[in-house]
Protein backbone atom coordinates (compact mmCIF):
# COMPACT_ATOMS: atom_id res chain seq x y z
CA UNK A 1 0.00 0.00 0.00
CA UNK A 2 1.27 3.92 -0.67
CA UNK A 3 -1.05 4.38 2.58
CA UNK A 4 2.34 4.25 4.99
CA UNK A 5 4.84 5.21 2.42
CA UNK A 6 5.68 8.30 4.53
CA UNK A 7 4.35 7.44 7.66
CA UNK A 8 6.56 5.77 10.63
CA UNK A 9 4.60 4.67 14.12
CA UNK A 10 6.29 5.52 17.61
CA UNK A 11 5.86 3.77 21.13
CA UNK A 12 8.11 3.90 23.91
CA UNK A 13 8.75 -0.01 22.88
CA UNK A 14 8.56 -0.14 18.97
CA UNK A 15 9.37 2.02 15.98
CA UNK A 16 7.38 0.41 12.49
CA UNK A 17 8.63 1.96 9.23
CA UNK A 18 7.36 1.13 6.12
CA UNK A 19 9.01 -1.69 4.83
CA UNK A 20 11.33 0.13 2.00
CA UNK A 21 14.31 -1.19 -0.60
CA UNK A 22 17.25 -0.54 2.43
CA UNK A 23 15.55 -2.98 4.57
CA UNK A 24 15.74 -5.74 1.87
CA UNK A 25 19.39 -7.08 2.84
CA UNK A 26 18.68 -7.48 6.54
CA UNK A 27 15.05 -9.16 5.80
CA UNK A 28 16.47 -11.57 3.14
CA UNK A 29 18.92 -12.53 5.03
CA UNK A 30 16.45 -13.21 8.27
CA UNK A 31 14.27 -15.55 5.87
CA UNK A 32 17.46 -18.15 5.14
CA UNK A 33 16.75 -19.23 8.74
CA UNK A 34 14.88 -22.27 8.37
CA UNK A 35 12.75 -21.68 11.48
CA UNK A 36 11.21 -18.43 9.99
CA UNK A 37 10.26 -19.95 6.96
CA UNK A 38 8.61 -22.58 8.36
CA UNK A 39 6.68 -20.41 11.03
CA UNK A 40 6.15 -17.95 8.12
CA UNK A 41 5.02 -20.51 5.53
CA UNK A 42 7.93 -18.67 3.37
CA UNK A 43 9.95 -20.50 0.25
CA UNK A 44 13.53 -18.88 -0.08
CA UNK A 45 14.14 -16.16 -2.42
CA UNK A 46 17.17 -14.88 -3.93
CA UNK A 47 17.92 -11.49 -3.20
CA UNK A 48 16.82 -10.31 -6.37
CA UNK A 49 13.48 -11.59 -6.31
CA UNK A 50 13.41 -10.36 -2.59
CA UNK A 51 13.59 -6.47 -3.68
CA UNK A 52 11.41 -7.54 -6.71
CA UNK A 53 9.33 -8.46 -3.82
CA UNK A 54 9.49 -5.18 -1.81
CA UNK A 55 8.76 -2.99 -4.86
CA UNK A 56 5.52 -4.76 -5.37
CA UNK A 57 4.33 -5.01 -2.14
CA UNK A 58 4.86 -1.26 -1.79
CA UNK A 59 2.15 -0.77 -4.72
CA UNK A 60 -0.20 -3.24 -4.04
CA UNK A 61 -3.55 -2.31 -2.89
CA UNK A 62 -4.15 -5.24 -0.40
CA UNK A 63 -0.71 -5.53 1.53
CA UNK A 64 -0.06 -3.41 4.63
CA UNK A 65 3.73 -3.88 5.85
CA UNK A 66 5.69 -2.18 8.29
CA UNK A 67 9.02 -3.33 9.32
CA UNK A 68 9.66 -3.28 13.23
CA UNK A 69 12.55 -1.57 14.94
CA UNK A 70 13.72 -1.41 18.16
CA UNK A 71 12.63 2.30 19.44
CA UNK A 72 15.13 5.12 19.68
CA UNK A 73 15.94 6.08 23.48
CA UNK A 74 14.94 10.00 22.46
CA UNK A 75 11.99 10.63 20.59
CA UNK A 76 13.14 12.39 16.87
CA UNK A 77 10.94 15.17 15.65
CA UNK A 78 10.90 12.74 12.09
CA UNK A 79 12.08 9.51 11.53
CA UNK A 80 15.41 9.21 9.35
CA UNK A 81 15.40 6.26 7.11
CA UNK A 82 18.83 3.82 7.08
CA UNK A 83 19.50 5.71 10.50
CA UNK A 84 16.52 5.02 13.34
CA UNK A 85 15.86 1.69 11.03
CA UNK A 86 19.53 0.93 10.47
CA UNK A 87 19.95 -2.96 10.39
CA UNK A 88 20.83 -3.39 14.21
CA UNK A 89 17.73 -1.62 15.08
CA UNK A 90 15.14 -3.83 12.94
CA UNK A 91 13.52 -7.04 14.82
CA UNK A 92 10.90 -7.95 12.51
CA UNK A 93 7.74 -7.31 10.41
CA UNK A 94 4.21 -6.51 10.71
CA UNK A 95 1.91 -7.43 7.67
CA UNK A 96 -2.34 -6.99 7.11
CA UNK A 97 -3.07 -8.79 4.06
CA UNK A 98 -6.92 -7.92 2.81
CA UNK A 99 -9.48 -9.90 0.60
CA UNK A 100 -12.89 -9.93 -0.19
CA UNK A 101 -15.02 -12.27 2.12
CA UNK A 102 -16.90 -13.23 -1.17
CA UNK A 103 -14.32 -14.90 -2.32
CA UNK A 104 -12.36 -16.28 0.54
CA UNK A 105 -13.18 -20.24 1.74
CA UNK A 106 -12.27 -19.99 5.14
CA UNK A 107 -14.94 -17.10 6.00
CA UNK A 108 -18.32 -19.32 6.82
CA UNK A 109 -20.53 -16.14 6.14
CA UNK A 110 -19.03 -14.56 2.90
CA UNK A 111 -21.61 -13.46 0.65
CA UNK A 112 -22.61 -15.35 -2.57
CA UNK A 113 -20.50 -13.60 -5.71
CA UNK A 114 -22.77 -14.69 -7.74
CA UNK A 115 -25.95 -12.90 -6.01
CA UNK A 116 -27.40 -10.09 -7.69
CA UNK A 117 -26.86 -7.57 -4.80
CA UNK A 118 -23.69 -6.36 -6.04
CA UNK A 119 -24.55 -3.02 -5.27
CA UNK A 120 -24.41 -3.71 -1.55
CA UNK A 121 -21.71 -3.02 1.07
CA UNK A 122 -18.96 -5.61 0.16
CA UNK A 123 -16.96 -7.27 3.66
CA UNK A 124 -13.37 -7.59 3.20
CA UNK A 125 -11.07 -9.65 5.54
CA UNK A 126 -7.95 -8.45 7.26
CA UNK A 127 -5.37 -11.40 7.62
CA UNK A 128 -2.11 -9.72 10.47
CA UNK A 129 0.85 -11.93 10.32
CA UNK A 130 3.91 -10.87 12.89
CA UNK A 131 6.83 -11.82 13.01
CA UNK A 132 9.90 -11.22 15.35
CA UNK A 133 13.01 -12.67 13.76
CA UNK A 134 15.67 -11.67 15.95
CA UNK A 135 16.12 -14.82 18.30
CA UNK A 136 17.55 -13.06 21.02
CA UNK A 137 14.67 -10.40 21.46
CA UNK A 138 11.73 -13.19 21.26
CA UNK A 139 9.99 -13.41 24.36
CA UNK A 140 10.74 -9.76 25.78
CA UNK A 141 7.17 -8.29 25.00
CA UNK A 142 8.33 -7.08 21.19
CA UNK A 143 5.69 -8.84 19.68
CA UNK A 144 2.56 -7.71 21.79
CA UNK A 145 4.13 -4.11 21.59
CA UNK A 146 4.22 -4.26 17.75
CA UNK A 147 0.76 -6.04 17.02
CA UNK A 148 -0.80 -3.37 19.83
CA UNK A 149 0.87 -0.28 18.02
CA UNK A 150 -0.49 -2.29 14.19
CA UNK A 151 -4.04 -2.56 15.23
CA UNK A 152 -4.21 1.20 16.85
CA UNK A 153 -2.90 2.43 13.39
CA UNK A 154 -5.79 -0.02 11.77
CA UNK A 155 -8.50 1.42 13.81
CA UNK A 156 -7.28 5.06 13.08
CA UNK A 157 -6.83 4.45 9.53
CA UNK A 158 -10.04 2.22 8.49
CA UNK A 159 -11.43 4.40 6.02
CA UNK A 160 -8.39 5.12 4.09
CA UNK A 161 -6.93 1.62 3.64
CA UNK A 162 -10.49 0.13 2.50
CA UNK A 163 -10.58 3.39 0.03
CA UNK A 164 -7.38 2.31 -0.89
CA UNK A 165 -8.03 -1.50 -1.33
CA UNK A 166 -11.06 -0.98 -3.21
CA UNK A 167 -9.84 1.42 -5.96
CA UNK A 168 -7.26 -1.18 -6.54
CA UNK A 169 -9.85 -3.70 -6.86
CA UNK A 170 -11.64 -1.53 -9.62
CA UNK A 171 -9.07 -2.52 -12.11
CA UNK A 172 -10.59 -4.90 -14.38
CA UNK A 173 -12.92 -5.55 -12.43
CA UNK A 174 -16.62 -3.45 -12.90
CA UNK A 175 -18.64 -4.88 -10.47
CA UNK A 176 -16.75 -4.11 -7.38
CA UNK A 177 -16.99 -0.08 -8.84
CA UNK A 178 -20.72 -0.41 -7.17
CA UNK A 179 -21.92 0.00 -3.41
CA UNK A 180 -19.35 0.70 -0.50
CA UNK A 181 -17.20 -1.53 1.55
CA UNK A 182 -16.39 -2.21 5.47
CA UNK A 183 -13.36 -3.88 7.60
CA UNK A 184 -15.65 -7.21 8.62
CA UNK A 185 -13.46 -8.54 10.97
CA UNK A 186 -9.29 -9.13 11.17
CA UNK A 187 -8.05 -12.57 12.01
CA UNK A 188 -4.49 -14.55 12.27
CA UNK A 189 -3.95 -18.16 11.80
CA UNK A 190 -1.59 -20.20 13.71
CA UNK A 191 0.10 -23.56 14.00
CA UNK A 192 -2.00 -25.00 16.68
CA UNK A 193 0.99 -25.90 18.82
CA UNK A 194 2.54 -22.06 18.93
CA UNK A 195 1.11 -21.71 22.37
CA UNK A 196 3.05 -18.45 22.78
CA UNK A 197 1.19 -16.79 19.53
CA UNK A 198 -1.85 -17.97 20.66
CA UNK A 199 -1.51 -16.30 24.19
CA UNK A 200 -0.38 -13.23 22.04
CA UNK A 201 -3.60 -12.56 20.09
CA UNK A 202 -5.75 -14.03 22.66
CA UNK A 203 -4.26 -11.33 25.20
CA UNK A 204 -5.54 -8.57 23.20
CA UNK A 205 -8.60 -9.92 22.44
CA UNK A 206 -8.82 -12.12 19.17
CA UNK A 207 -10.96 -14.85 19.71
CA UNK A 208 -10.55 -18.47 18.29
CA UNK A 209 -13.48 -19.41 15.59
CA UNK A 210 -12.68 -23.27 17.08
CA UNK A 211 -10.56 -25.38 19.22
CA UNK A 212 -10.17 -27.97 16.36
CA UNK A 213 -6.81 -27.49 13.84
CA UNK A 214 -7.87 -26.76 10.40
CA UNK A 215 -5.91 -29.24 7.01
CA UNK A 216 -2.82 -27.35 7.71
CA UNK A 217 -2.53 -27.62 11.04
CA UNK A 218 -3.84 -23.98 12.21
CA UNK A 219 -6.28 -22.63 14.14
CA UNK A 220 -7.86 -19.16 13.31
CA UNK A 221 -8.40 -16.92 15.56
CA UNK A 222 -10.71 -13.22 14.97
CA UNK A 223 -10.56 -9.82 16.31
CA UNK A 224 -14.18 -8.35 15.65
CA UNK A 225 -14.74 -4.20 15.28
CA UNK A 226 -17.62 -4.22 16.64
CA UNK A 227 -17.82 -2.22 19.61
CA UNK A 228 -14.35 -1.72 19.76
CA UNK A 229 -12.33 2.52 19.36
CA UNK A 230 -8.72 3.56 19.50
CA UNK A 231 -9.50 4.23 23.31
CA UNK A 232 -9.88 0.33 24.07
CA UNK A 233 -6.37 -0.20 22.47
CA UNK A 234 -4.87 2.57 24.09
CA UNK A 235 -5.70 1.14 27.70
CA UNK A 236 -4.54 -2.64 26.40
CA UNK A 237 -1.07 -1.31 25.22
CA UNK A 238 -0.91 1.31 28.41
CA UNK A 239 0.58 4.36 26.34
CA UNK A 240 -0.31 6.61 23.56
CA UNK A 241 1.23 5.53 19.25
CA UNK A 242 2.20 8.52 17.54
CA UNK A 243 2.35 9.03 13.52
CA UNK A 244 5.73 10.73 12.54
CA UNK A 245 6.88 11.52 9.51
CA UNK A 246 9.39 9.21 7.60
CA UNK A 247 11.76 9.99 5.61
CA UNK A 248 12.49 14.11 6.05
CA UNK A 249 15.62 15.33 6.28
Amino acid sequence: MLLNEKIAILTPKVLLVPYSEHHVPTYHEWMQDEALQKATASDPLTLPQEHAMQRSWRLDADKLTFIACIAPLQKPQHVTPAQHDAPDRMLGDVNLFLCDAADDNDDEEAEDPKAETAVKERSIIGEIEIMIARKELQGSGYGKAVLLAFLAYIMLNIPAIVDEYSKGQLQGNEKTSKGGCRLKYLRVKVDGENAPSIRLFESVGFKKISETVNYFGELELRWDFQGRGVQEIEELRGVEMECLEYGSS
